[in-house]
C-alpha cells in the first residue's frame, strides 16, 4: 500500500483537478527530492507532493486538505537546516511545493521595491534587481536553491545583516494562503503604514505554520559602485569585537559585513577545498573578514579600508591583513569563510549550533563557552566563525574518538553549550529557525508566557492544527 492511499478517498482527485495531473506526485522514487532535507538529517514519507503554480491553486488544494484534517508541509527550495520543510514519517502529509511559483510579477524603481512569488530562487531575484541597477542584499551560501518564500518563513540572516538588516527588514508587504485557504492580499509597499497590527510579521520566521506565503513585495537598494574585502588576522575575539567597533567609527555605515572564524576552519577549508589557501604565511589563531560597500569609486573605499586596519594594528588589534585587489581574490577570501560547512560536512560529524548574544557578549561566548565545553567533554574539537556584527556565532564541535553514543554525546553537548547562550542571554536560533531540530529544546529556553502567547497565536489561525503540524511548537 503506497503513502497515498491513506488520504480519504477522493482527495487525490480534488488536488490532481486543482494543479493538473502530472504536478501531483504519489510515487515514492519521485517523491525523494521532496522529502529529505538537503544535510540528510531528516527523512520523511509524504501522502503525496502537490506543486500548485498559482496562488488560487494554492488556496484550492490547502481548501481541501484542511477540510480533510490533513497535515500541510509548505516547502520552497528545502535548504532548511533544521527539518521544517520536509514532512513526518506517518506517510498521511502532504507536501505543497511551491517552486512552480517563481514569477517577478513587479518591479517598481520610484518606490524601490520588487514583488515576487514565493518559488523565485533568491540568486535569480538577486540577478534582477541588479538588471535595474538596483541590489536585494540577503545573501547566504544557498542561494543558487534557497527560495524566497523559504527565506521568509524562517527570516534568513546571511552575511550582509549588519547593514541591512535579517529578512524581515526586507519585506514591506505578503500574499499568504491561510490554513483555511482563504488569501491574505497584504502586498502593500508602503514603508509606512500605521493602521493596526503588523499582520506580516507573523508569518516572517513562522517557518509555514501560521499558512502559506504565496508572493511578497520586497525592498531594492542602491546598487555598491564599490566593494572592498579584506581579511584580518587578529588574536582573539575580545580583538574582533574591538576591532569591529573601530570600523564602524571609522568606515560608518560603509560596514556591510564583519565576519570571525577561527583557525579550525582555515585548516577544514584548505584541507577539505580544493583550491584553497591560506592567505598569510604565517597562522593565526583568529581572523576577521571585513566588507564595505559605497556608492563612489573603489580605491578611495580600498584607502579607507586600508587606513583604518593600520590603525587597528597599531592599537594592536590586527597582526596582520589582507585586503583583495580583484574580484577573485574577494571571491577566495569569502571562500574561506562561506566552505567553513561543506568542510565540517566532508570532516565528519559535528554538532551545529546556530545562536546569537548581544555583539558585546561574543568574545564572552566563544572563549568562556568554549573553555565550559572543553571541560565537560575532553577531547572535543570546536569550530567557532560567523557574523560577529550582529552576534550570530556557528559555535560548532566535533567529538572526541571513542564515543560510542553520539546522539546522546550531542544531546549533552547541546545542553552545556544552550546553557552559555541563555547564560549571556542570547538565543538558541539566530537564523536557522526551530523546526524540528530545536522544537523540544525550546521549551527550555522560552518564557512560559511566551510559548502560551505563540501557542494562542496557532490556536487563532490554525484551529485544527493542519498547517506544518509538528515543527516549531510541540503538538
Amino acid at each position: 500500500m503506497g503513502a497515498h492511499d491513506l488520504l480519504p478517498a477522493g482527495l487525490l482527485d480534488t488536488l490532481r483537478a486543482a494543479v493538473g495531473e502530472r504536478h501531483v506526485i504519489v510515487d515514492e522514487a519521485d517523491q525523494e527530492p521532496f522529502v529529505s532535507d538537503w544535510r540528510g538529517q531528516y527523512r520523511g514519507r509524504a501522502a503525496a507532493v502537490v506543486k500548485p503554480g498559482s496562488t488560487d491553486e494554492v488556496a484550492r488544494v490547502v481548501t481541501a486538505l484542511a477540510q480533510a484534517g490533513v497535515g500541510i508541509v509548505p516547502q520552497g527550495g528545502n535548504t532548511s537546516l533544521c527539518g521544517a520543510s520536509v514532512p513526518d514519517t506517518s506517510g498521511t502529509q502532504v507536501v505543497v511545493n511551491l517552486s512552480r511559483m517563481s514569477r517577478v510579477r513587479a518591479v517598481d524603481l520610484e518606490n524601490d521595491t520588487i514583488t515576487v512569488e514565493a518559488g523565485c530562487i533568491l540568486a535569480q531575484l538577486q540577478a534582477v534587481a541588479l538588471e535595474h541597477g538596483k541590489f536585494f542584499p540577503l545573501s547566504l551560501a544557498a542561494e543558487g536553491s534557497c527560495e524566497i518564500g523559504g527565506n521568509i518563513s524562517t527570516n534568513a540572516g546571511g552575511t550582509q545583516v549588519l547593514r541591512y538588516g535579517n529578512t524581515r527588514e526586507q519585506v514591506l508587504g505578503l500574499e499568504v494562503v491561510l490554513p483555511d485557504g482563504r488569501v491574505w492580499d497584504g502586498l502593500r509597499g508602503l514603508r509606512k503604514d500605521n493602521t493596526g497590527y503588523d499582520l506580516k510579521q507573523l508569518f516572517i520566521g513562522a517557518e509555514g505554520t501560521l499558512g502559506i506565503v504565496t508572493a511578497a513585495v520586497l525592498k531594492l537598494h542602491p546598487r555598491p559602485a564599490a566593494v572592498c574585502t579584506a581579511l584580518a588576522a587578529i588574536a582573539s575575539p575580545t580583538q574582533a569585537v574591538k576591532l569591529l567597533g573601530h570600523l564602524r567609527a571609522t568606515c560608518g555605515e560603509r560596514l556591510t559585513g564583519f565576519e570571525i572564524i577561527g583557525r579550525a576552519c582555515i585548516d577544514l577549508v584548505v584541507r577539505h577545498i580544493p583550491g584553497s589557501t591560506d592567505p598569510f604565511a604565517e597562522p593565526h589563531r583568529w581572523y576577521a573578514l571585513v566588507e564595505l560597500f559605497d556608492s563612489g569609486a573603489e580605491e578611495p573605499l580600498r584607502d579607507r579600508l586600508t587606513e583604518a586596519l593600520g590603525e587597528a594594528a597599531e592599537q594592536g588589534l590586527v597582526a596582520d591583513a589582507a585586503v583583495a585587489a580583484s574580484e577573485a581574490q574577494r571571491e577566495a577570501l569569502w571562500g574561506l569563510r562561506e566552505n567553513t560547512p561543506e568542510a565540517q560536512r566532508v570532516e565528519g560529524y559535528s554538532v551545529k549550533h546556530d545562536v546569537s548574544v548581544p555583539v558585546s557578549r561574543t568574545a564572552q561566548l566563544i572563549e568562556e563557552g568554549g573553555r565550559a565545553l572543553e571541560a565537560a567533554f575532553p577531547g572535543i574539537r570546536i569550530v567557532a566563525f560567523g557574523h560577529l556584527g550582529d552576534g550570530n556565532i556557528h559555535w560548532n564541535a566535533f567529538p572526541p574518538a571513542g564515543i560510542a553514543d553520539v546522539k546522546a554525546w550531542s544531546t549533552e553537548v547541546n545542553r552545556v553549550a544552550y546553557e552559555q547562550v541563555s547564560r549571556l542571554g542570547g538565543s538558541i536560533s539566530a537564523e536557522h529557525g526551530i523546526g524540528v531540530l530545536k522544537r523540544d529544546t525550546l521549551v527550555r529556553h522560552k518564557g512560559a508566557l511566551e510559548l502560551e502567547l505563540m501557542k494562542a497565536v496557532k490556536r487563532a489561525l490554525d484551529p485544527q492544527g493542519v498547517m506544518n503540524p509538528g515543527k516549531v511548537l510541540q503538538p
